[in-house]
Formats: C-alpha cells, structure tokens, sequence
C-alpha cells in the first residue's frame, strides 16, 4: 500500500499528463478545447485513477467529449504510464465533474435569497416599531411605578 504522499504526487501527474495530452497531443474533433481536467484522485495500491472533468457547451457537447475521452481512454494511459514511470500504470476512469452544476444551483439559491431579503426590506422601510423603541424595563422605570415598596 503506497503512501497517501505518493498517491498525491501521482494523482497531481496524471492531472498534468492528461490535460497536457488532450490540448497538444489527440486530434479528436469532439475534445477540442471544450474539455477542461479539474482533478484527479488515485486509490491508495496506485491501481485506479479518476479523472474528473469539466465541458464547456451543452449536453451534446459533454455526450461527445465523454465518448471521446473513453476512444482516447489507451493513449492517455500509455501517455501517463511513460510520464509516470511506475511499475503498474493505473487504469484511467474518467468522470464529469458535478462541480459548475452544484455551484450554479447554489448561486440560483442565493440570488432568490437575494431577492427575499429585498423584499423584506422594501415592506419594513416604513415600518415603525408597535410599542416602545426599547420594550425592556430598566431599574430607574421600576422606580417610578408607585408600585415599589417603601
């Protein structure tokens, strides 16, 4: 079992390797420059790699660079197993990466969060309070009540 500093410094590798192969070395029309390596994660024997990926385009677009990537899925790993110089270059998966997706669906909620807080805002600026400014009782108040024992 390798060292989780090792599995790193391979996983870093192949991210490089991979990214570096697919913009100068494959000629596949359907990976162009759409396809953007954001990271890669090795098992701990050094057996199986993942490497996650990004598309710029619609889903036609990620359809054909997934194809592409799995056509290409051979060179990249010989590309990798030159680079890397171990004994058991690992197998390459490779994953589209949920990442814009989520990150998108968060902005949409804070946009409509957003757009509460404004609303909220615009109904409370005129607004005034229903009783006092300062609903507490402080201890010069309980002086004048009359209630106070002598």
């Amino acid at each position: 079992m390798a060292d989780n500093a090792r599995a790193k410094r391979l996983a870093d590798l192949i991210r490089e390797v991979v990214a570096q192969k697919l913009q100068r070395g494959i000629k596949d029309p359907r990976l162009g420059t759409h396809v953007t390596i954001t990271d890669t994660r090795v098992t701990g024997d050094l057996r199986e790699a993942t490497v996650f990926y990004t598309v710029y385009g619609d889903d036609e677009d990620r359809a054909a660079a997934a194809a592409g990537l799995e056509s290409a899925k051979g060179v990249l790993r010989s590309a990798v197993g030159q680079a890397a110089g171990v004994k058991f270059t690992p197998t390459l998966a490779f994953v589209a990466d949920a990442l814009p997706d989520n990150a998108r669906a968060i902005e949409d909620l804070l946009d409509k969060a957003r757009m509460s807080d404004a609303k909220v805002r615009e109904v409370s600026a005129g607004a005034e309070f229903a009783g006092d400014a300062d609903p507490y009782k402080k201890p010069e108040d309980e002086e004048t009540d009359g209630d106070a024992p002598a």
